[in-house]
């Protein structure tokens, strides 16, 4: 190929097809079509450089904690007296759902009031009750299904059941990335994937470059953990010569057909993999941090992945998921008291730290993080269903209609709890707020406008909240 004469008569097989004939169809398709159907992603940003929001952000980067399994409302963030009250009985209300059969299940877990603000948290989590201050607790999510796979995609995704762009891809879409040498969009899961898998971070029909990028956690070497992040063999002067010649050869490639966002994504891999040579090792080595830092997480796999969530954070990286209980999710149907108090001593002391960690380098007035897993669960405890659970009688089934989530940091309103369930825990009643509201008040305390960012494909303008959404103001100071 490189020796012939007239390197512009050089078509592919498929090319060479549609010139000779399919081509006339596309014609007429194209005149059918009409020029605003055509088109598409191929104008569209594909590139991680830092871009404006709407209006003047709040925050300027997310680290998501993700509850993998969903945690139960009402033994950490939601009490409810009156559970314990009837605990082992018919409760007296209808809760309207052929799911949720048997007696109340009181919290085996106290709660007590902490900080200015009053608010009472489980002792599951005394230690970011201590930082209760700084967070805004919503007592009245909700979602559409009890199901994990649907409720999860919902959460990540802003819809359960078709392909979508996952939170982080749209907001690297929407702002760029800082940090040109590491990835804008990264989710650190241990262990393997979570149900649903790497759709959790999915980029869909936006650009390449805005898909997440995976980090199994669970290594603690740093080389196994950036698995071939590193070039032994070939120094940075070469591989840049290297990359200088494929940029030859892509532009030329590029010239001579329609845009592709997959291809420019891939173009845009091979830069970023080699700039990340020169950081990424470094922002998720913790051995760099002092003793005390360090003894301030604590030890274990949750505190070593939320300490680098905040070296990401600090290096430019917009968007940092962290998935807790994998390896043993909050799902608990059986034993509810004893795991949920194990997953809660994993996590509640490196979250603290993170909230007080990026309070104290002036971090966290524009860092949103985020706490909650896709749905809560019953107050009427999980009957032996077989196939479901062990039978043990001593957990709780899937909730949709009402959960806690909280938020701190990035412009949210610390000290405060926004909405409220009925007085067993089951349902949201006051103040509800939807995933889609939730999403939209994201986006807001980020910059945006949630109907006005979208991306065009198959003929459709789409965004995260798709028609739904509305921005609760009150969690915003």
């Amino acid at each position: 190929m490189s020796h012939h004469p007239n390197r512009e008569l050089i078509f592919t097989r498929r090319e060479f097809l549609d010139r000779c004939g399919m081509g006339l169809g596309a014609l007429g398709l194209s005149s059918l079509l009409g020029p605003e159907l055509l088109a598409n992603e191929s104008k569209a940003i594909s590139t991680l450089d830092p871009r404006a929001p709407h209006f003047p952000a709040k925050a300027k980067r997310v680290i998501h904690i993700f509850a993998n399994g969903g945690p139960s409302q009402v033994d950490t963030f939601d009490p409810k007296p009156m559970l314990t009250k009837w605990h082992g009985k018919r409760l007296p209300v209808n809760l309207k759902t052929e799911r949720i059969t048997g007696a109340a299940m009181g919290s085996p877990f106290e709660f007590k009031r902490y900080g200015k603000s009053g608010i009472e948290v489980s002792e599951l989590f005394p230690h970011v009750g201590g930082c209760i201050d700084d967070i805004a607790v919503i007592r009245s999510m909700h979602t559409n299904v009890p199901n994990h796979e649907p409720s999860l995609l919902l959460m990540n995704c802003g819809e359960s059941r078709l392909v979508r762009p996952s939170m982080g891809s749209w907001l690297t879409y929407g702002l760029g990335t800082e940090n040109q040498n590491l990835p804008g969009f990264i989710s650190m899961c241990p262990n393997g994937l979570p149900v649903s898998d790497a759709q959790n971070w999915q980029n869909a029909f936006l650009p390449g470059v805005f898909q997440g990028t995976y980090v199994d956690t669970k290594h603690e070497d740093i080389n196994r953990l950036l698995e071939n992040v590193q070039n032994h063999y070939t120094g940075f002067a070469s591989q840049r010569e290297q990359l200088d010649l494929l940029e030859k050869i892509n532009g030329h490639h590029a010239a001579q057909r329609q845009g592709d966002d997959r291809f420019e994504s891939r173009v845009q891999s091979f830069e970023l993999a080699y700039r990340m040579q020169m950081e990424a090792t470094d922002a998720f080595d913790i051995s760099k941090e002092p003793k005390y830092i360090r003894g301030m997480y604590g030890e274990g796999l949750q505190a070593r992945q939320i300490l680098i969530a905040r070296r990401l954070a600090e290096r430019g990286v917009r968007f940092i998921q962290v998935w807790t209980g994998f390896r043993q999710p909050w799902d608990n149907h059986d034993d509810l008291e004893s795991r949920h108090r194990k997953l809660a001593e994993e996590c509640d002391q490196p979250i603290a730290a993170l909230l007080k960690d990026l309070k104290q380098r002036g971090l966290l007035d524009d860092t949103l993080v985020i706490w909650g897993g896709e749905f809560g669960r019953t107050p009427v405890v999980e009957l032996g269903v077989p196939g479901s659970n062990q039978g043990k009688v001593n957990g709780r089934d899937h909730n949709n209609h009402g959960f806690s989530m909280w938020m701190a940091g990035g412009g949210v309103k610390g000290g405060y709890v926004h909405g409220a369930t009925d007085e067993f825990g089951f349902a949201a009643v006051e103040k509800r707020v939807h995933v889609h509201d939730l999403h939209a008040t994201i986006l807001r305390l980020m910059g945006f406008d949630h109907e006005r960012l979208t991306f065009r494909s198959a003929g459709r303008d789409f965004r995260l909240t798709d028609v739904h959404g509305e921005v609760v103001d009150e969690l915003i100071a």
